[in-house]
């Protein structure tokens, strides 16, 4: 059985915890249960309630309204909304609940349909990536079953080296990146989509994948001479320690300029050394490609 906190809910649709528990209050569509210890939980079904009603109530719906529709009457307003950013976000919530239920055929074939209908790079970009940050939330508080994660995000990786391979950049650069993950860190869909967009923009990428040791970073890095360093941190090993991390990557390549994403840089609060810079969010990630 899935089981989900109310602060996973809140990460995954927007709507504030506090809002949540008022609603449940007023409204019949949510009924969680409680551990013995009182504290609610909710099922993958409540997780799909939650998600729907997020999409309607952003794109005009009252709550009280939404409140009186039955399940099939919350299906039929959700299809019918119009707009093109509702669209990839009713997407991305079937795509998460898909993961969440093992429906991997599904999710499959809600993936094929987007790259096919807008290609891959706007699948990336839109849904893809969107949807990566989301259930990395999922991925950080271990509310999924590993395995779940694992066939999803495999779907995805197939689909992500298929893109890249079949890449033929219109313009090459004289720029070059050398991508990684540090020990401790598999999840290794963010660091294809970056390859992949380096890649189709003509910047040369030495790709060492996930669970690389920095002395063989160094290595590369000394034998190539790459213009960035780059890794994206989704959910490392426990014992990881992020600033030990950033400290011995400065004392090893002093010289070499990192660049790190992904949803730990959110949380980091000390100090950076200076050959290290962090990019949060997608659109700071897609501005440093456009600025190489």
């Amino acid at each position: 059985m899935n089981a989900f906190t109310i602060k996973d809910l809140e990460n995954l649709s927007g709507i504030k915890a506090h809002t949540i528990r008022i609603w449940e209050q007023r409204y019949t569509f949510l009924n969680p249960q409680r551990t013995q210890t009182n504290i609610r939980f909710y099922s993958s079904g409540e997780l799909k309630t939650i998600l729907n009603i997020a999409l309607l109530n952003k794109y005009g719906y009252k709550i009280s309204h939404i409140d009186k529709m039955t399940p099939s009457e919350m299906s039929e307003k959700i299809l019918s909304l119009s707009q093109i950013q509702a669209q990839q976000e009713r997407l991305i919530n079937e795509m998460i609940h898909a993961m969440v239920e093992i429906n991997i055929e599904d999710f499959e074939l809600m993936l094929d349909g987007y790259i096919k209908q807008k290609g891959i790079e706007k699948a990336i970009i839109q849904i893809i990536f969107p949807f990566l940050e989301r259930i990395g939330i999922l991925w950080v508080t271990n509310h999924i079953n590993p395995a779940q994660e694992h066939l999803a995000t495999n779907v995805i990786r197939q689909k992500l080296i298929i893109g890249i391979e079949n890449i033929s950049p219109i313009v090459n650069s004289n720029r070059s990146v050398l991508l990684f993950l540090p020990e401790g860190e598999h999840h290794e869909i963010g660091l294809l989509f970056m390859y992949f967009i380096l890649k189709s923009r003509g910047i040369r990428v030495y790709y060492l994948g996930a669970n690389v040791p920095l002395k063989d970073v160094e290595f590369v890095a000394d034998t190539k001479k790459p213009d960035y360093l780059y890794t994206h941190l989704t959910s490392v090993a426990q014992n990881f320690n992020f600033e030990k991390f950033l400290i011995n990557a400065h004392n090893r390549m002093p010289d070499r300029k990192l660049v790190i994403s992904g949803i730990l840089t959110q949380t980091y609060k000390k100090k950076l050394p200076p050959n290290a810079h962090f990019k949060k969010s997608l659109t700071e990630v897609m501005e440093y490609v456009a600025a190489l």
